[in-house]
């Protein structure tokens, strides 16, 4: 359990009296605590184990990866939490699913909460003009704090531009308005109307919301997130060069390209990485425990305070030739009717999704970066088709739920992307 901070505590009485909810055994220094959906004991049916199972190995040959942490979690039926693959390829150290690793653009997630959490207790307004918290970005009057969150600022991305720098030297500090100014460097898109994958906007609104507070990002996502969640093994970490955490990690790694593909046999760790290059875009570390109990409480918007504004109430397409299930606001992707992110940081693509009115759960990290967010994406989506279809417990009752795809797509799209892998040369 964890305790609310008088602002937050304040801000849930208030939410509470709009709602006409009581918050039973609350009071200024007791504890509070975020519960999560009941979830069926035991593991998942041993068929969709091994349909998962392959799923995860095919992801991880296909990608260039030597393993990957997952975990799905069916409340109806069971859940499957693993750890599959090593440390390095070639090596005989499995990987653990206590390990730490980088969660990458579902930051973006943890940053539009604090957004919603300071303008529930009237710390900030969601229409608040950018101009008004950051300096340097005088373009940006008609633009929104929630245009950042929703990815409606028209602001390009820095990532095309500084992705060397970041693999190259991963010791470097980066300031959040330089790295973001790459992105606002880049020929704007309509604002408001159109929705644009963004870092930039995530940074300028980590900025906006330091200045806002008079707080650090990290204790930012500590007092608003982390700490209500119970997410012991989450946090945005100091600058400095280090790896994830303190304690156990997944090492991360991406591949050099070689003529003809990429350097398989002769991957680059770089588990040691300054948070800096993500900030509050893709800066948060975490373990697959605390990552799939997030993604189950985002979904749900359990950290709200105030029932409005919904902030996944009018989402927009993520590109004109999307599919018309694939839509994007308040930080989030919406497939379906499941709530999450998916994105990459050096070393490590992550993906995680839940669906709101059941509390199926999907998190998935891979420990190479090469081909950015696409196979741990692709790869939750897959898992979540086969898991989707997962019968009910003994005494349980499967609701009504699917999704608008195929395991047998995303395996099948997995495949077709598989890096080429090249021989190195010979001496």
């Amino acid at each position: 359990m964890q305790h609310l901070s008088s602002r937050r505590w304040r801000a849930a009485m208030a939410g509470a009296v709009v709602l006409g909810l009581a918050l039973v055994g609350c009071s200024p220094g007791e504890s509070f605590t975020y519960t999560p959906p009941a979830q069926v004991e035991g593991a998942l049916p041993d068929d969709r184990v091994a349909a998962m199972q392959a799923a995860v190995d095919n992801a991880v040959a296909a990608s260039g990866a030597s393993g990957a942490i997952v975990g799905v979690w069916v409340p109806w039926s069971g859940t499957w939490v693993t750890a599959s693959g090593t440390q390095e390829r070639g090596s005989d150290v499995p990987l653990d699913t206590e390990m730490s690793f980088r969660i990458a653009d579902v930051t973006r997630l943890m940053t539009c909460d604090v957004l919603y959490a300071l303008a529930d207790e009237g710390t900030v307004e969601l229409d608040a003009k950018v101009p008004k918290y950051v300096s340097g970005v005088a373009d940006m009057q008609d633009i929104t704090l929630l245009d950042l969150c929703n990815g409606t600022s028209g602001a390009g991305s820095s990532e095309a531009t500084v992705k060397n720098a970041w693999l190259n030297t991963p010791e470097r500090v980066w300031a959040p308005l330089e790295l973001a100014g790459y992105g606002l460097g880049r020929d704007r898109v309509a604002a408001q109307t159109t929705f644009r994958d963004s870092d930039s906007g995530y940074l300028l609104l980590g900025l906006a919301l330091e200045r806002a507070s008079g707080m650090s990002a990290a204790e930012l996502i500590a007092e608003y997130v982390t700490e209500p969640l119970g997410l012991p093994n989450t946090s945005l970490p100091r600058p400095a060069l280090a790896p994830p955490s303190d304690g156990p990690v997944m090492n991360g790694h991406f591949l050099n390209v070689a003529e003809g593909g990429y350097s398989c046999e002769a991957p680059v760790d770089i588990t040691e990485l300054s948070s800096s290059s993500g900030f509050t875009d893709s800066g948060v570390v975490s373990t697959i425990t605390d990552l799939g109990r997030y993604a189950q409480a985002e979904a749900a918007q359990a950290l709200r305070t105030e029932e409005k504004p919904d902030r996944f109430a009018a989402p927009l397409p993520v590109a004109a030739d999307a599919p018309s299930w694939l839509q994007a606001t308040g930080g989030a992707y919406l497939v379906g009717s499941m709530v999450g992110q998916h994105g990459w940081t050096p070393g490590y693509a992550t993906s995680a999704y839940s669906d709101p009115t059941t509390g199926f759960t999907v998190a998935v990290a891979l420990n190479d970066s090469t081909a950015g967010a696409l196979f741990a994406q692709y790869l939750s989506w897959e898992l979540a088709a086969i898991a989707s279809k997962a019968p009910a417990a003994s005494g349980q009752t499967a609701p009504e739920f699917g999704l608008p795809f195929t395991a047998e797509q995303y395996h099948q799209a997995i495949t077709d992307a598989a890096l080429v892998c090249v021989p190195p040369p010979v001496e």
